[in-house]
């Protein structure tokens, strides 16, 4: 739940909606036309490939300086390295959904069936682990938006909602914060409402992300926040062999920044 909110006229959320994600329900209409459950001036906030030191904390700050909220899509080695990002994630009360082990493309022609299957459970075991044996939402983006048909069926049988999204930031192409800002705000002018799909790892979407907001709120665009009915099931031989990998003696990954931190100079 989130906490109450202490800023006067903060952007805030306007309205939660509940999912129920039976059968694989997909969202975004750059992939799925058939639930357009957003109202004019509606906007979903969506956040991939996290958690990441630094910006990850700062997109955190921005959200919770607005009162508002968002869908951060996880990648589960990620998730692995950075724990405590993703459960500050998870402890401000945003919806939390996975995006694969190791943001592979699905379509790559080299992967067989069994491996697309693995990069999807995988990485919601690893969300889970993250979280301390707290299971996510059973949301989930392909990474490139890359939808193989046999695995959207897949999902459709666990129960799995999918997730493109109607206004792409392109952030990672983006060469200063003011153009995230004024791609996503072009994009909204036109289309009046949607899930907008941007990256809290990337710098210049943290830098960007209290002005976005403030234009979405002077623009009178709304916050939806969407929660899941109930939440991801986990299949447990994939929680069982990730921590067994990550028991095993190991020359570590992990990311260096994740490794040594500076606590005086």
């Amino acid at each position: 739940a989130r906490a109450a909110c202490n800023t006067p006229g903060a952007l805030g959320v306007a309205r939660t909606v509940e999912i129920d994600t039976t059968g694989g329900p997909g969202f975004g209409f750059e992939h799925f036309k058939e639930l357009d459950f957003l109202r004019d001036k509606e906007v979903v906030l969506t956040f991939d490939d996290g958690p990441w030191p630094r910006n990850a904390p700062a997109v955190l700050k921005a959200l919770a300086d607005e009162c508002t909220t968002g869908i951060f899509f996880i990648i589960g080695k990620h998730a692995t390295y950075e724990p405590e990002i993703l459960k500050q994630v998870y402890a401000a009360g945003h919806t939390i959904g996975a995006h694969t082990w190791s943001h592979a493309n699905l379509n790559n022609k080299k992967f067989t069936e069994a491996q697309r299957k693995d990069e999807i459970e995988k990485g919601f075991a690893a969300v889970k682990w993250a979280l301390g044996g707290v299971s996510p939402a059973p949301f989930f983006r392909f990474p490139a938006l890359q939808h193989p048909p046999e695995m959207v069926t897949y999902l459709g049988n666990r129960n799995v909602g999918i997730f493109s999204c109607d206004i792409d930031s392109f952030d990672f192409k983006a060469s200063k914060p003011e153009k995230i800002v004024e791609t996503v705000m072009k994009k909204l002018d036109t289309r009046g409402k949607g899930i907008i799909l941007m990256h809290d790892f990337q710098k210049h979407t943290a830098e960007a992300l209290p002005e976005l907001l403030k234009r979405l709120k002077a623009g009178g665009y709304k916050v939806v926040a969407m929660r899941a009915k109930f939440p991801a099931s986990t299949l447990p031989e994939y929680e069982q062999e990730l921590v067994k990998d990550l028991k095993l003696p190991t020359v570590s990954q992990r990311p260096v920044n994740s490794v040594v931190t500076t606590v005086s100079e």
